[in-house]
């Protein structure tokens, strides 16, 4: 490890950094028990070797969005055929990973993780992305929840109950953020290091071992990636960080989310990148719906209808759950279903059931397409759920379901655009959700109840691209025949804005959410479509 800065025994406020190394998040003496030298040395060590690579890719990215715009397309690569045709596949499955009927996710709030380990899911995915807003101390109090997870001792008092951990808790998995998020609070030689190295590093760093010794291992999901090459430098780090803890070679496991239009051609490329390490791939439908709007642009015919038309039944979205299904059932591993974002409508007994079987019915056609397990966003949805795939899947899960004689999605088949409508409902819907998402994140919160569901910035960034996209797009018009303007916009605007000044109180309205009006007018009203609204946002975060 690299020697340590000497730092005067009169500064308590500080964390003790490897030289080269700067933390500028505030001092908690908690989290100094998760950024120590030698973790702070390891994510130093990740940083050095990796952060060239990363940043290629990222202008790799740019490249082809731009070739996007020029009306290039994703396809099935050419050069990579012969992968695809050939018979391979992934290696096995440690055992606490062979039966994921149901996940549940949710951001690394220590409550949050309490239930939803305890909440009868096979599977608790612990988010450091979507769902989390990543100011400083959500983002290292996430760590200390998490390494007190691993080791059974998280608990919580609460004047109301006390939180413990059953007997049985569901097996852990921990999503990092993407490869294009920085954390602005670390520095290493001067850089911003990558948001995904750090929650990866600091998570493996205190936990790999422990979770060896306790018969399960570092297992992550792996978010936004958009090539296969993104996967080979996520192998790379895995390879890499193993080899420096001295951990077996295939301890980690992954399941990559296909919520990217491009990834969505690179499907066994990617399984063949991770193969050592891989545990599946999982329908990211939220993200795969802001990706394709985000892809295609603003062109015509790809412009989408109201979110709410944009089911798991429309052509482009079923044939993109088939294409995950078939690679990986060929590969032998795991198709995991998309998100159920309901929540419980306690006050409306009836529109309450509805929601509920909205979900039973989502949740019976992916086991009856063959999905291996599925995710809900509440603990209330694990029995419906759980109940689904114990009926539809008896056994631990379909890898030996006889594949599909359907024949295989076409690039044009996965590019269609589905058929519907615009309402002024959805237009307004949009901004509102948009813009309550976006001053609740800047109040640190990254996982937002809104309207029965469960909004985190995956949902968000779908309304505020398609607000970009109706904006932008040459012909939109509303289903009542009015074209979609930005005087409309500012019009429905101003009523949602005046609205939730009334909620919420002059304060906070000031303080949180006419930053994130004046952002989301950024957003919508440029010329061109920006990647993430995150990127903007975090700046604005302390």
């Amino acid at each position: 490890m690299e020697t340590l800065d000497r730092r005067p025994s009169t500064v308590p406020a500080a964390y003790r950094c490897p030289q080269r190394v700067k933390v500028l998040g505030s001092y908690q003496p908690a989290h100094a028990e998760i950024l120590t030298p030698s973790a702070l040395s390891f994510v130093a060590a990740l940083h050095r070797r990796f952060e060239a690579t990363r940043q290629q890719l990222l202008a790799r990215r740019r490249q082809r969005r731009a070739d996007f715009a020029a009306g290039r397309f994703p396809d099935f690569l050419p050069e990579t055929e012969q992968l695809r045709r050939s018979d391979w596949q992934v290696a096995l499955l440690p055992a606490d990973l062979l039966d994921r009927r149901v996940e549940i996710t949710g951001p690394t709030e220590r409550k949050m993780i309490i239930n939803a380990l305890n909440s009868g899911a096979k599977v608790f995915m612990a988010d450091c992305e979507d769902s989390l807003a990543p100011t400083w101390a959500n983002v290292v109090q996430g760590q200390v929840n998490l390494r007190d997870a691993v080791r059974r001792t998280i608990s919580l008092e609460t004047p109301q109950k006390t939180y413990r951990l059953h007997e049985r808790p569901a097996t852990l998995m921990v999503r990092p953020r993407g490869w294009h998020l920085d954390e602005k609070h670390l520095l290493v030689d001067g850089e911003e290091v990558s948001g995904a190295l750090f929650d990866f590093g600091l998570y493996f760093f205190h936990n790999a071992h422990e979770l060896l010794a306790r018969g399960s291992g570092p297992y992550f999901y792996l978010p936004k990636l958009e090539s296969h090459l993104e996967a080979r430098l996520w192998n790379e780090v895995f390879e890499f960080a193993q080899w420096e803890l001295k951990i077996p070679k295939g301890s980690i496991k992954a399941t990559v989310l296909i919520e990217t239009l491009p990834a969505a051609f690179e499907t066994h490329e990617i399984l063949w990148e991770l193969r050592q390490h891989s545990a599946g791939l999982n329908c990211g439908r939220w993200d795969y719906i802001f990706s394709y709007i985000k892809t295609l642009g603003a062109r015509p015919e790809y412009r989408l209808p109201d979110r709410a038309q944009v089911t798991m039944t429309v052509p482009n979205m079923a044939a993109y759950v088939r294409l995950v299904i078939d690679t990986c059932h060929r590969r032998g591993v795991h198709a995991m279903g998309g998100m159920a974002a309901q929540i419980p409508i306690k006050d409306n007994l009836a529109e309450n059931a509805l929601a509920l079987d909205k979900v039973h019915t989502d949740k019976v056609r992916e086991a009856r397409l063959g999905h291996d397990g599925t995710w809900v966003a509440h603990p209330a949805l694990v029995p419906i759920a759980l109940g689904v795939f114990n009926e539809l899947m008896p056994q631990a899960n379909q890898l030996d379901k006889p594949r599909s004689a359907e024949p295989l999605p076409t690039a044009a088949e996965l590019l269609q655009a589905p058929p519907g409508s615009i309402s002024e409902a959805g237009l307004r819907q949009n901004i509102d959700v948009a813009l309550r998402y976006l001053g609740a994140w800047l109040g640190g919160n990254g996982c937002v109840p809104l309207y029965h569901l469960m909004e985190d910035a995956a949902t968000a960034e779908i309304s505020r691209v398609q607000l970009w996209q109706w904006l932008h797009t040459p012909g939109t018009v509303l289903a009542d025949g009015r074209p979609v303007t930005p005087e409309l916009y500012r019009e429905l605007l101003a009523g949602v804005t005046e609205q939730l000044r009334r909620e919420v109180g002059e304060e906070l309205y000031a303080e949180h959410y006419r930053p994130a009006l004046h952002l989301l007018d950024q957003l919508v009203l440029a010329d061109d479509c920006a990647e993430f609204l995150t990127l903007a946002a975090y700046e604005l975060l302390p």
